[in-house]
């Protein structure tokens, strides 16, 4: 399905994260994969947990930082040329305010989880398109979750910036539509990854969606990969813009 594309995954972390079940299915399907981290002192242990794919490289990158998407991108670029496909798996909220109440939310915290969470997304989009790294009709996906539309306790200030990436992804696809690029998030059910640990009573979440959802289960980081790989491939050419639910069928249910 990505044979012969060339894929960044951005924020790629260990072996339980969304990103590596998404880089997997990439790979098994074809794909080229580059990807990105977080702090040049955990290069070791990235270059291990990506060692299974072969040919890929990773790269430092702070991307709340312009600066530093530019230098990834101009490297990326000069390694490689142009790339087909980009995963945005990065998101950032402080621990008091996904632990204390929404609305004892710091002005600073706020900030923070906006600029990491959504805003990197629109500056990923931009600086790659004004260093033309994108090949035509590339594909991008961002990762997101229901605590965007929906009260979930525990979430608090990351389901106000996943509900700013959501609006954001519409706005880039009108933008970057009309050079064939297209953007759109898969909304993952809950999964016990190292950034879940943050949400409080996070197993009370598991627990509901294995007693409510339709098919009575949760989802594993490879499903939700699957369906990452097929907003990256031209199997969705004709989607933008939009929102997939990869989540056991949890978001159509009224109670």
């Amino acid at each position: 399905m990505l044979k012969g594309k060339t894929i960044l995954i951005m924020g790629i972390r260990n072996k339980w994260s969304i990103a590596y079940g998404a880089a997997k299915s990439a790979y098994e399907n074809g794909a080229k994969l580059i990807f990105t981290f977080m702090g040049e002192e955990n290069r070791e242990k990235i270059e291990e947990l990506i060692s299974e794919f072969e040919g890929s490289k990773a790269y430092t990158c702070d991307a709340s930082i312009d600066e530093e998407l530019e230098k990834l991108f101009k490297n990326i670029k000069k390694d490689y040329g142009k790339i087909d496909g980009i995963l945005h798996s990065i998101a950032h909220a402080n621990t008091e305010d996904l632990r204390n109440d929404f609305i004892n939310t710091s002005k600073e915290g706020f900030a923070h989880a906006n600029d990491v969470s959504a805003y990197s997304l629109v500056a990923t989009c931009r600086i790659a398109k004004e260093l033309d790294v994108l090949n035509e009709e590339a594909s991008i996906v961002a990762l997101t979750y229901y605590g965007s539309t929906k009260v979930l306790e525990g979430y608090n200030v990351m389901g106000v910036a996943k509900a700013a990436l959501e609006c954001s992804i519409r706005y880039l696809a009108s933008n970057l539509g009309p050079s064939g690029i297209r953007v759109n998030a898969v909304s993952a059910g809950p999964i016990k990854t190292l950034s879940a640990k943050g949400i409080k009573d996070f197993n009370s979440i598991l627990d509901a969606v294995e007693e409510k959802a339709p098919l009575r289960r949760n989802v594993t980081t490879v499903e939700v990969g699957n369906a990452v790989s097929f907003m990256l491939s031209n199997m969705s050419r004709a989607v933008t813009g939009q929102v997939l639910y990869a989540d056991s069928g949890y978001s159509i249910m009224g109670i």
